[in-house]
């Protein structure tokens, strides 16, 4: 269940405030992209400049903010309150690997041919780790650049991470390079993303829905962060139905026990008077709602169990477009982002 905006009390962790690098991973479907482009608008308010990433080449941060599809360079997509910007970076790895080439070894014309002929393709399939190692070292260079003052470039970056069944190996850089390389340029830039990620500058959010799949999947995902050192953000409650009935009246409410004739009465005393038809729609829907919110309740009492600080956002009841993105920042705004 979610607060009204006025109910909500500031829950997001001393670590994260603390953090400048937020990978936001959860179940697919349970909206972690959205969750991703609303924290980036969050914390770009005041005046700040945040890098918004994606690393599976589907193009959604393009879709959610509406702009054309993003080259693979950084491009602003939206403005925040205070003079904060988002810009947004989707990373190909082709792209990556051409600049890893040219950085450690300048060959850029011989990766640019071997680009022409399909053969990063074949290393980075052959390798899958080497993906995995190329997308973290981008990411990596994009936290640390400074410009000519010596200032970050970015006051935060903020990635759309694979989902909670793949994060852990994601962000497992170490088990990649053992599985690569033993020295070299590779495994010196691995050995500095390695404590990037494991460092307090990195959180890893996750973003779940109240429902039994999804909870039991975040769980999980906590565990492995735990077991891998890795440092866990927030659990980010997302689509959380609004609590309309008191605690007391909602089990009763949900196996049907409802005093229509109260409900009647008192609709009648404020000047709302339906038809018959109407009011029994009211009836079945207030029904539904106290048993989705029991369901909810469940799923949230599991959630419990984990070991995190839990921020909320609501179902948005015409969908997620940009004006939606900016309602859900405003959200994470008011507990505490």
């Amino acid at each position: 269940m979610v607060a009204s905006q006025d109910e909500l009390s500031r829950t997001w962790p001393e670590s994260a405030t603390k953090a400048r690098l937020h990978f936001v991973s959860g179940k697919g479907g349970t909206g972690k992209s959205t969750v991703a482009a609303a924290l980036a608008l969050a914390l770009a308010e005041g005046g700040k400049r945040v890098l918004l990433v994606e690393v599976e080449g589907r193009q959604g941060i393009a879709q959610l903010f509406d702009v054309p599809p993003l080259p693979p360079q950084e491009t602003k997509v939206a403005a925040a309150e205070g003079g904060g910007e988002v810009m947004a970076l989707a990373v190909d790895i082709e792209t990556a690997f051409l600049e890893y080439l040219e950085m450690f070894y300048n060959l850029g014309f011989a990766g640019r041919a071997m680009r022409k002929f399909g053969a990063i393709e074949f290393a980075t399939t052959i390798a899958p780790g080497l993906r995995d190692v190329l997308l973290t070292g981008k990411i990596k260079e994009c936290v640390i650049r400074t410009d000519r003052t010596g200032k970050r470039v970015y006051d935060a970056v903020v990635v759309d991470a694979p989902p909670t069944g793949r994060i852990g190996s994601f962000l497992d850089v170490t088990k990649a390079m053992a599985d690569l390389a033993k020295g070299g340029p590779v495994h010196s830039q691995s050995e500095g993303v390695v404590r990037l990620l494991h460092s307090p500058e990195t959180v890893v959010h996750l973003v779940a829905l109240l429902e039994a799949l999804p909870v039991q999947e975040t769980a999980d995902a906590a565990a492995e962060l735990a077991r891998d050192d890795l440092n866990l953000g927030a659990i980010i409650v997302n689509r959380a139905s609004p609590r309309f009935l008191p605690e007391d009246q909602l089990s009763g409410a949900a196996a049907g026990n409802i005093d229509a004739a109260s409900i009647r009465s008192t609709l009648s005393d404020v000047g709302i008077d339906l038809s018959d038809d109407d009011f029994a729609g009211l009836l079945t829907e207030t029904i539904e709602h106290a048993s989705v919110l029991e369901a909810q309740e469940s799923s949230a009492e599991k959630l419990r169990e984990i070991d995190g600080a839990r921020v909320q956002l609501p179902a948005l009841a015409d969908g997620v477009d940009l004006g939606g993105l900016y309602e859900l920042a405003e959200y994470l705004t008011e507990q505490g982002v």
